[in-house]
């Protein structure tokens, strides 16, 4: 199969290469030249064959906004755009009923594996008319992890992007318990090896995942999180995740506080953001603030 990819970073560029691996033509387009197939948008539509299939990974809001305005004046009925970024999932049914009255399909499709993908696969949520996600399946095969599970088609237009917005504001929670315990096991006296009852919690137990091993790795690389300052960002989701469990009257306790505790590492040097930024850096390649 033949796809357009737009967006060649972090995850867009890996996923160009599993995608490719897999025995698929991708042509690939980013502002940075160094890494771009093609010249311009453009010329990525004029080299792909019809009906068309373009995958946007650029950053949410008014970047895939641009690109999407582009793309509508570019494409031809019965081609077919895939948002593949952390978009709200409030702006894709306006997407799609954009791009619908230029006959072209839309799919919206939350990505999940981070720097790892590549080697791992992605975890895929998609929404979106069946017959435009039907056709998109060999690109999702090939991006899927191995084994029966990492894709859903999980409703229509919004849906996947909503899943992946959840799917989100469950990480920051996840992150948050890690953190408060890693925080209190450092406090007492008694405990003398932290990153090893981390170690020792990686098989057997009932809070083991791969957030625990990616916490273990940041402790092998810093044992006590020493050359990290205790900051860490939030991209978003935790707040739309919050708003929409607002919006339809949903307790989210645990992922509300996790948002806020976030807000609160931004007025000081947070122990328990230490790890949060450490685990964001390890999953995602998110940036991090020194302690120097």
């Amino acid at each position: 199969m033949q796809l357009g990819l737009i967006g060649l970073g972090k995850m867009g560029g890996n996923m160009r290469e599993r995608i490719r691996r897999a025995g698929h033509t991708v042509l690939g387009y980013d502002r940075n030249p160094d890494v771009s197939d093609v010249s311009s948008l453009h010329e990525l539509v004029e080299q792909l064959d019809g009906p068309r299939v373009v995958w946007v990974m650029v950053p949410a809001g008014g970047p895939t906004q641009s690109v999407i305005d582009e793309l509508a004046g570019l494409l031809s009925p019965g081609d077919t755009v895939v948002d593949g970024g952390n978009s709200r999932w409030t702006d894709d049914e306006k997407h799609a009923e954009q791009l619908a009255a230029h006959g072209i399909g839309f799919v919206d499709a939350g990505v999940s594996g981070g720097v790892w993908g590549l080697e791992n696969g992605y975890a895929l949520m998609v929404g979106g008319e069946k017959e435009h996600v039907e056709r998109l399946q060999p690109i999702f095969e090939a991006l899927k992890p191995e084994g029966p599970y990492g894709y859903v088609h999980a409703g229509k237009v919004g849906a996947g992007h909503f899943s992946k917005m959840v799917h989100n504001g469950i990480e920051y929670a996840m992150m948050q318990a890690y953190a408060e315990g890693w925080e209190l096991l450092e406090k007492v006296d008694s405990v003398t090896s932290v990153r090893e009852v981390f170690r020792s919690w990686q098989d057997g137990t009932v809070i083991r995942s791969w957030l625990l091993d990616l916490a273990v790795n940041a402790l092998d690389e810093d044992e006590h999180l020493e050359k990290l300052r205790g900051h860490a960002e939030d991209s978003g989701e935790g707040r739309w995740t919050v708003e929409a469990a607002i919006d339809n009257a949903v307790p989210l306790p645990a992922i509300t506080a996790s948002l806020f505790a976030r807000f609160a590492s931004r007025q000081g040097d947070s122990p328990q953001m230490k790890l949060i930024a450490a685990l964001r850096n390890q999953f995602g390649g998110h940036a991090v603030e020194s302690s120097q």
